[in-house]
């Protein structure tokens, strides 16, 4: 490594130039489907057809499956709360200027104050006779005139009464609150005289028990508008396009003023689509967070309840999954385009399909997560940050000149001030290498370069552990598939015990790994229990590396994992670290996945960007008008042929990797046959 060139010794390097590569150009320099272990097909992969994904938002709909098995939609559009205060004060402005319109500053000056005389003779309380009368019974006629006084010269009175007895005083307190509609504020004297102003901060609720100021309560009595009264957590459904979940959480809280760690839910869903899912917030009130909805852009709240639970990671049993693919074609020109959609259907809906990681567990630049991954679990945090920060010919445009930079003086200063603030982990890593000391070599030290990478926030960091689990994992199961197909072996593994893995640091649970499976304990079939012909492939599971796991007893496949892991200096059978996140305890994951409720509908169109499915939130606004749509779109026969696939499938899988399946598709982005269109 050169020297490293410290602050203010050498000018910073130019501005680098970019050049735009053509698709085929990056689908080259990108990892690929075999990079990652992604082999195998159940059926021929020749008889296939390609199509592109994401065209519209509308064209990737994910729907949360929650822990009962209900598919959530948005039902509605969160409740009617009236106008806020804020829209009261710009219609009164508006209807002001409009009043206003034409005249004079003298006219204008004339009309507020004849309104001022106005609102000062307008009855500030309603004091009933039967108020009067129980007032009366405790103080004197000329008390109460100078009680009722105060709304118009605004200064304090005191009564001349003495009241002595504690039960007298309590009571007095209590109907001077109610008879002036909490509009005045009392203090007993040190002499048990009552003290008597104008409150600053009037409020009907004052009185009351701390739990009645949660709730809603209407005219007619009905709590927070039928969903019931305030619990712990307030459950919400949010409908979003085109937003990550972080981001949208991030939004609620900012405009709630509360810790982001108070905005729970089950699981994270795609940015580029149109997607259901359950939000929950602790201590949140309902007219508070569906008035959000005014400001919410491509956000809509609704199904508010109130429960005694909170969400978390993992909290649902599956996503519903409606997947529009535009202009699918024949692999094969002059293969019957319709006959192989309905062979891959088939297959899909009868078999499933391998139980991949998807290309989305490996990242989208040219240095997959996994190999990153490798430099942690081989304490090589010098390695780790020269990769993680090293030029690529396929990156985050908007960080090419930093990593120029690096390249070229090391200097996290100078780097740190081009590297975009979305590159989380990057950045995290420059800013704490600025405030670390340089060795007698002008290099960091091995300590600071691991002190840079604890600073990455730890479920990014520990998600290049896992990304290396995973592709150790597609590995095993390409090579498991390709040697004894879909056959249940001797030694393959079945899970004979349910039980949650979760780590606790800092007070919070964490889950080693949301999206594998929970499953702790695993068995080695005997050959008598392969004979009684109770398992399945759709029983059998394979582990993630880990010291915590059992490897299957098939000897053949446990050397896939010493053999394969060895390439990389690690050994299967030693996974304990000395740093505890990146001592990876292992996990199991089944080797295939069948979807549920899959079907498909081949649909005829002419342009590109006309919609052809319907969202949750055109199906809701019409139902609002009257009108009953069905969630496709008929429209008139076009020249191009699009499939829509709907399928239900389980925290664990990928639904690429059913697409892959079912089209016998390269999921690898900017890949020949199923391509992504750009945001």
């Amino acid at each position: 490594m050169e020297s490293v060139k410290r602050i203010g010794e050498s000018p910073e390097p130019q501005d680098v130039k970019r050049v735009r590569l053509s698709d085929e150009e990056r689908a080259l320099k990108l990892i690929k489907e075999s990079d990652v272990g992604i082999i195998q097909f159940l059926n021929d992969k020749s008889a296939g057809f390609s199509g592109m994904l994401k065209q519209r938002y509308s064209d990737f709909m994910v729907n949360e499956i929650d822990l009962k098995g209900n598919v959530v939609h948005l039902l509605d559009e969160g409740v009617d709360a009236g106008k806020t205060r804020k829209e009261k004060k710009i219609e009164r402005r508006q209807k002001e200027r409009q009043e206003f319109q034409g005249k004079t500053s003298e006219e204008i000056q004339q009309i507020k104050e004849e309104r001022k005389i106005e609102a000062m003779n307008q009855p500030k309380y309603e004091l009933t006779e039967e108020n009067r009368k129980a007032l009366l019974e405790l103080i004197t006629e000329k008390e109460l005139q100078n009680i009722e006084d105060l709304f118009v010269n605004g200064k304090y009175t005191e009564t001349e009464t003495k009241f002595e007895d504690k039960s007298t005083r309590g009571k007095l307190h209590q109907l001077l609150r109610e008879s002036f509609e909490g509009k005045l504020e009392t203090i007993t004297s040190p002499e048990n005289t009552f003290r008597i102003t104008i409150a600053k901060n009037p409020s009907t609720q004052r009185g009351r028990h701390p739990q009645e100021s949660l709730n809603h309560v209407d005219e007619n009595g009905v709590i927070n508008f039928g969903i019931g009264p305030f619990k712990h957590y307030l459950h919400f459904t949010v409908y979003k396009e085109n937003r990550e979940t972080m981001e949208v959480a991030g939004t609620l809280a900012k405009f709630l003023r509360i810790p982001s760690k108070n905005i729970r839910y089950a699981g994270t869903k795609d940015r580029r689509g149109i997607t259901c899912q359950r939000f929950a917030i602790h201590k949140g009130k309902l007219v508070r967070v569906s008035t959000l909805n005014k400001a919410l852009k491509n956000v809509v709240l609704g199904g508010f309840s109130y429960e005694d639970e909170n969400l978390s990671l993992g909290s649902l049993k599956g996503n519903e999954f409606l997947i529009t693919i535009r202009n699918v074609k024949a692999i094969n020109e002059g293969d019957d385009l319709i006959k192989i959609i309905t062979t891959g259907f088939e297959t899909l809906k009868t078999k499933g399909f391998i139980n991949y990681y998807g290309m989305q567990r490996f990242g989208t630049f040219s240095i997959s997560t996994h190999t990153l991954g490798v430099k942690l679990l081989n304490d090589d945090w010098k390695g780790f940050v020269d990769l993680l920060l090293a030029e690529q010919d396929v990156v985050d445009p908007g960080s090419e000149e930093s990593r120029k930079i690096w390249s070229e003086t090391s200097n996290p200063s100078f780097a740190l001030k081009k590297m975009p603030r979305r590159c989380v982990a990057e950045n995290s890593v420059l800013k704490r290498l600025c405030s670390e000391p340089l060795s007698d070599n002008e290099d960091y030290s091995s300590h600071s370069y691991f002190q840079s990478i604890m600073a990455i926030p730890r479920n990014l960091r520990i998600m290049y552990a896992h990304a290396y689990q995973s592709y150790i994992w597609n590995i095993v199961a390409s090579q498991r598939i390709n040697k004894y197909g879909l056959d249940v072996i001797e030694g393959d593994l079945v899970l004979v015990e349910v039980e949650e893995k979760k780590e606790i640091v800092d007070g919070e649970v964490f889950e080693e790994d949301s999206i594998a499976n929970k499953y702790i304990r695993a068995k080695p079939l005997t050959k008598e229990d392969v004979e009684s012909g109770e398992y399945s492939i759709y029983d059998v599971v394979l582990p993630m590396p880990g010291f915590d796991i059992v490897y299957p007893g098939n000897e053949s496949i446990k050397q896939i994992y010493v053999d394969e892991m060895a390439k990389d200096g690690l050994d299967p059978f030693k996974m304990a670290r000395r740093v505890r996140e990146f001592s990876l305890a292992g996990s199991y994951r089944n080797i295939m996945s069948k979807p549920g409720n899959v079907d498909y509908k081949i649909i005829k169109y002419q342009d590109d960007d006309q919609p052809l499915v319907r969202s949750d939130l055109e199906i809701l606004r019409a139902k609002q008008e009257g009108k009953d749509l069905d969630r496709f779109i008929q429209s008139e026969d076009g020249d191009k042929t699009a499939v829509v696939l709907r399928l239900q499938l389980g925290v664990s899988s990928y639904a690429t990797m059913a697409l892959r399946e079912f089209m016998k598709a390269d999921t690898a982005r900017f890949g020949d046959t199923l391509k992504v269109a750009e945001n």
